[in-house]
């Protein structure tokens, strides 16, 4: 298996590029093998002093440093971002651009251009992502698998083909968000049957918490472990008479539907 690789920089210093390079730090690099690149020059100050790798304004000065340049601006910026990146050649490119597909990242980075697009998630923020990685031909398998290293250190990696990536943007690059909404829905509930709300944030939280670890630790299916908790007549299933009655299930399909088509359009644009 490929390890990490020996330098790694970020065009962009948002919060997924800092989820990058902090787990990267826990992972066992060094800050002096790290760096990052963004316009604002508040975000370089704080992951300077933060995480004491080098910052600077310079995209073309983080590929000149890093064997591998994760793309980590917003789809908007992604052009302006690329023109002082090197063509075809140079660093491999890892992208976590939301909707820029490899062929429209090859048309800003030369034909020639190692490229791994990949999804992660905001629970990478402490360690605890899920990332999709995709390529075409024009990736190495030791590109792949160097990409994957990186992605390892902030969580779980799954690979894809390219083409389900938009599909991957609407369930788990959007999901996060789904469950925060769940966790805030199940609070107000609470409160409104008489909890405190400290308490019912509470219950709320290590409910959603304990339940996903059971259904990752057990291996399960989560329609089986569904069935175990829920007694016929029982308060369980009154609850879930409800949220069917209510278009639960339809509405978490739209949602992921949603995101999808607008991680397409996006792609296309």
């Amino acid at each position: 298996m490929i390890g990490l690789p020996k330098s790694v920089g970020t065009v962009g210093a948002g919060n997924m590029a800092e989820a990058i390079l902090r787990g990267l730090l826990r992972a066992g690099l060094s800050a002096d093998q790290l760096c990052a690149s963004d316009v604002s020059a508040e975000r370089r100050r704080a992951l300077r002093e933060e995480l004491g790798i080098h910052t600077t304004e310079s995209n073309a000065e983080v590929a000149q440093r890093a064997e591998v340049v994760v793309l980590a601006v917003k789809p908007q910026q992604l052009e302006a971002a690329a023109h002082a990146l090197p063509r075809d050649g140079g660093p491999l490119y890892l992208s976590i651009v939301a909707g820029a597909t490899t062929a429209g990242l090859r048309r800003l980075l030369g034909a020639g251009a190692r490229i791994v697009r990949t999804m992660p998630n905001t629970p990478a923020l402490v360690g605890a992502g899920v990332t999709a990685v995709a390529h075409d031909s024009g990736a190495e398998p030791a590109d792949v698998e160097r990409a994957c290293a990186i992605l390892r250190a902030v969580g779980e990696v799954v690979q894809v083909p390219e083409a389900a990536l938009d599909a991957v943007t609407g369930l788990s690059g959007s999901g996060p968000a789904y469950v925060f909404l769940l966790i805030e829905a199940l609070t107000e509930a609470g409160v409104r049957e008489g909890l405190p709300s400290g308490t019912a944030r509470t219950l709320a939280l290590e409910t959603v918490h304990g339940a996903a670890r059971l259904a990752r630790e057990t291996g399960e299916h989560p329609a089986i472990l569904r069935e175990r908790v829920t007694s016929p007549g029982g308060t369980t299933a009154a609850g879930l008479a409800a949220l069917e009655a209510g278009g639960f299930r339809a509405a978490l399909a739209a949602a992921v539907r949603a995101a999808t088509q607008r991680s397409r359009e996006l792609g296309k644009a």
